[in-house]
């Protein structure tokens, strides 16, 4: 192996600390490697490879060195290993420009040296490259595509890749346009890629292509005015465009596009190292991609949904220091693009998350606090879903604040008091991840907020959405503390908005109840409990409940009996109250009494009933028993959606509890059917594997006819699963229609009734019932989609009212 020079050795103790341990066969002389050959024959291939993989992973991370001297030390020592490890450092290079997208510059740099000192080198990483493309794109991974074009464009400044076929791959994404009956959102991907990529090549394809490349734009600028935008509202984090606006993502970096075309491509902020090598890299040969059609359209195929650009700070913001850049600069398309692949790429581990963000390139010519804190409240409100668990936001908030402890808080704090200013024009579903976010930061920072500063939320309607906020972050501070701390926490103004306290409300609880006609019952209810009774003694005790819906001479046998439900139901929980695991062990020992009671539709509505009037004050413990109550399979799914749009619980219609628990009812709903789904393709390819075992065996006698048996109680288990998904997928689409139908009425009655009186719609319930008629749409778009024809057909007629139907029209432009 040739000897390799000082700025490799450099590299290896710069880079590869966590190794010093052990033996460094790439430094060590030739004789000495045959001995240390002899020793460790079979682990030393695959600790050279490990150490291969850790050098170019860790390769721009923090060094003594220059980046350029350390780049140059890997494309020798790499150069040197090819003859051994060609595929392990193929795969390894490819694998790092799909998943460390921030180091980009870095990696297509490293493969331009190599290319220049090994030309075939070169055209088989490109090969590999437009292979992995090809894999990314049939998996549906389109972020991932994404960053394997934006690598290869790179190329082209790194003279890998000839600047013509590069032009020639982006037209061949650009035509998809051009294609017939293909949603929206596919053309969106192919157009956004190419947009995308130009910030790194724009200057050079420009520069060789001037003419293709203004066709290629002109192209692009068709299709944008041509495209349909119905789907923007349904995803704007704010109503208003001031003081920012909430621009659609390619319209966005369209106009970033155009101000970079405008400024002659001139860029300042991606790093860009392969300058440095210049004079080597001009010399390389350039290898032509070879002609890359887009796939064809599938209709399993799934694109990523259109976006709207989250703004929360601009130049005015960050008083001191670097200057922010405009929202149509490239510069911020570059930076926040960064942000957001540290992210993604660390997301799993808080602690680096943050140190990697705070350590990004450049951050001395950039406000970058405000750029980390705009970046991940964007993911956190992104819509219809964030990128990652909503908890992970808040952890590495929280981290952030440990390691910028000087600086970081005061830009947080300013932007906290930025959305609490602008709640009024704030999308609900925002507005509930803020106010989970909010509550669970100040659970980590002693509770400490200066709420005198929000003292206007007391002066306004409470079902406002400033003293609504404030009252749902101390609900929710209080699930993670307790009562009396909430009460000493916040100043006493704030009384009427602190939750009340989460006791128990007991019916029967004292003899000033016997007036009641279920007092006695309950005593012996209560004692029957008390004493270990059997559930049939139990159901022969409250056979003497009186029923009020009953005549005495009505002899019809039994029907639904309230004051039995009541009875049970609040002495068993009463009883059980002291805590959430006595009231789960109550409920799962007595489901079957409670079956027996809430037989019919309307007794489930009952059972439901006087569970919120005993636990009215304690929303969290409603919250975890209704889940109970559906697993334990007292109540099914669309009862409890009927039960939190009845008129019993209109008054607590706004509250986010209420949509917690409808959203956990129809999640619950989803993943039964899943459940029952897999199982049943589980079956049926245990029977195709079966049969082609019989067919393989040949003629023996007895194993076909144990084949043929186990065959035949497959195609059975089939059959009976095959009806449970049908009778699920039934039970799913009803609980779909009962939520859309019930909200279809309120809205009605409401307009009719603002219509009637001629006053204005837009009220505060008007706009949350709007907000989370969409929220629906939105968190269960994936299952929604598989009955739009029923809905259509049903409910979202031409008929409606224009103001419900747009709800409607906005989710189906979603996947046009």
């Amino acid at each position: 192996m040739p000897c390799i020079y000082s700025a490799s050795i450099e590299l290896l103790l710069d880079v590869a600390v966590c190794m010093r341990h052990q033996e460094n066969n790439l430094l060590i002389p030739e004789r000495e490697r045959g001995q240390a050959h002899k020793r460790r024959r079979t682990s030393e291939p695959i600790e050279i490879e490990d150490r291969l993989e850790s050098l170019i992973c860790r390769v721009g991370e923090k060094s003594t060195s220059s980046l350029e001297s350390n780049l140059e030390g890997l494309a020798g020592v790499l150069e040197a290993d090819l003859p051994n490890y060609k595929s392990k450092i193929l795969r390894i290079l490819c694998t790092v420009a799909r998943l460390l997208p921030e180091k980009l510059t870095v990696y297509t740099t490293l493969v331009g040296l190599l290319n220049a000192r090994n030309y075939n080198f070169g055209g088989e990483f490109v090969e590999a490259m437009i292979r992995q493309l090809k894999e990314t794109l049939k998996n549906n991974l389109y972020s991932e595509a994404v960053y394997l074009v934006r690598f290869l464009s790179d190329l082209v400044n790194c003279h890998v890749i000839a600047a013509p076929s590069m032009v020639a791959m982006f037209e061949n994404f650009v035509s998809v346009t051009q294609e017939e009956d293909v949603p929206q959102v596919r053309s969106d991907w192919f157009v956004y890629v190419v947009l995308s990529c130009l910030p790194w090549v724009g200057k050079e394809l420009y520069e060789k292509k001037d003419v293709e490349m203004d066709r290629l734009l002109s192209q692009i600028e068709g299709y944008l005015k041509r495209r349909v935008k119905t789907h923007v509202p349904m995803l704007q984090v704010w109503t208003a465009d001031k003081p920012h606006p909430q621009e659609e993502y390619l319209d966005c970096l369209w106009a970033q596009i155009q101000k970079l075309k405008k400024d002659r491509w001139q860029e300042r902020h991606i790093l860009r190292p392969y300058i440095a090598f210049d004079s080597v890299l001009c010399e390389a040969l350039q290898h032509n991609l070879p002609p890359f059609t887009p796939p064809g359209h599938m209709p399993d195929a799934q694109y990523p949904m259109p976006r709207v650009i989250f703004r929360m700070f601009d130049y005015t913001d960050a008083p001191e220091g670097p200057v922010m850049p405009g929202s149509h600069s490239v510069e911020r398309f570059v930076i926040e693009e960064n942000l957001h692949c540290i992210i993604k790429t660390h997301w799993k581990e808080r602690k680096t998350c943050a140190a990697q963000l705070l350590s990004y390139p450049g951050k001395n010519k950039i406000p970058l606090n405000y750029h980390i804190v705009e970046v991940i409240f964007g993911e956190l409100f992104q819509l219809p879903s964030p990128p990652h668990i909503d908890v992970m936001y808040t952890t590495l908030l929280i981290e952030l604040c440990k390691l910028q402890p000087g600086s970081l808080p005061q830009v947080l704090a300013q932007a906290t008091e930025m959305l609490y200013m602008r709640l009024d024009t704030m999308n609900t579903t925002c507005i509930d991840r803020l106010i989970n976010w909010f509550a669970h930061h100040l659970s980590n920072f002693q509770f400490r907020w200066s709420w005198d500063d929000w003292a206007d939320c007391l002066t306004v309607d409470l079902e406002k959405p400033k003293p609504k906020f404030v009252k749902e972050v101390l609900e929710k501070c209080m699930r993670l503390s307790y009562h009396q701390r909430i009460v000493d926490i916040v100043p006493p103004t704030f009384s009427a908005l602190i939750p009340a306290d989460p006791i128990f409300t007991y019916k029967y609880v004292d003899e000033s109840a016997s007036s009641l006609p279920g007092y006695p019952m309950s005593i012996t209810v209560s004692n029957a409990i008390k004493n270990r009774a059997s559930n049939e003694e139990i159901l022969t005790v409250l056979k003497e409940v009186p029923n009020p819906n009953q005549e005495d001479d009505d002899d019809e046998g039994e029907s639904f009996n309230p004051l039995k439900i009541d009875v049970f139901l609040q002495t068993l929980l009463n009883l059980a109250a002291k805590s959430f695991s006595h009231s789960f062990s109550a409920l799962g020992k007595f489901h079957e009494i409670l079956k027996t009671l809430a037989n019919s539709d309307e007794g489930k509505l009952h059972l439901l009933k006087v569970l919120y009037e005993v636990w009215r004050n304690h929303p969290q413990m409603i919250a975890v028993l209704v889940d109970k109550l559906i697993r334990t399979q007292v109540v099914d799914c669309a009862a409890v959606a009927n039960w939190l749009f009845s008129q019993d619980m209109a008054h607590e219609f706004t509250r986010l509890f209420i949509w917690e628990i409808l959203h956990s009812t129809i999640r619950k709903m989803n993943k039964h059917v899943q459940k029952i789904q897999k199982e049943l393709e589980e079956a049926k390819d245990k029977l195709e594997k079966q049969q082609h075992k019989r067919r393989d065996s040949g003629d023996d006698e007895d194993m076909d006819k144990n084949s043929e048996d186990e065959e035949g109680q497959l195609e059975e288990q089939i059959e009976r699963l095959q009806e449970k998904v049908e009778s699920a997928q039934s039970e799913q689409k009803n609980l779909f229609l009962v939520i859309f139908q019930r909200f279809i009425m309120l809205l009605t009655e409401h307009l009719v009734r603002c219509e009637t009186g001629s006053v204005d719609i837009s009220t505060p319930w008007y706009k949350n019932c709007i907000d989370r008629l969409q929220q629906i749409f939105l968190m269960h778009h994936a299952t929604i989609q598989q009955y739009m024809g029923t809905l259509e057909n049903l409910l979202f007629t031409a008929e409606l009212d224009h103001h419900i139907l747009a709800v409607y029209q906005q989710f189906c432009a979603l996947q046009l």
